[in-house]
């Protein structure tokens, strides 16, 4: 089984009740913003990096982030894109 299918399924299971994959070109910037529901991002391709909290953070395959409701975020994908599964609740 491919990671990303590995990923849907956890986070599923997991309760998010909306779970798809993403993909970023490369170098995409998502600026900094927030949602209303908690997110999960578990990236199976490339890179992204993310500002959440004052901290940044790379993450690359098999890495996950989780981010609360509300809470600010930016990030930008690495130089050769990103694919990543996002988890909602």
């Amino acid at each position: 089984m491919e990671l990303s299918e590995r990923f849907i399924q956890k986070l599923a299971q997991e309760g998010f009740n909306s779970v798809y994959e993403w993909q970023d070109a490369p170098g995409a910037v998502h600026d900094m913003h927030s949602h209303s529901e908690a997110h999960a991002i578990m990236v199976t391709d490339s890179e992204i990096t993310f500002k959440i909290s004052g901290e940044t953070m790379m993450l690359t395959p098999g890495q996950r982030l989780d981010i609360a409701a509300k809470q600010p975020h930016s990030a930008i994908a690495g130089p050769a894109g990103a694919i990543y599964i996002v988890g909602e609740k």
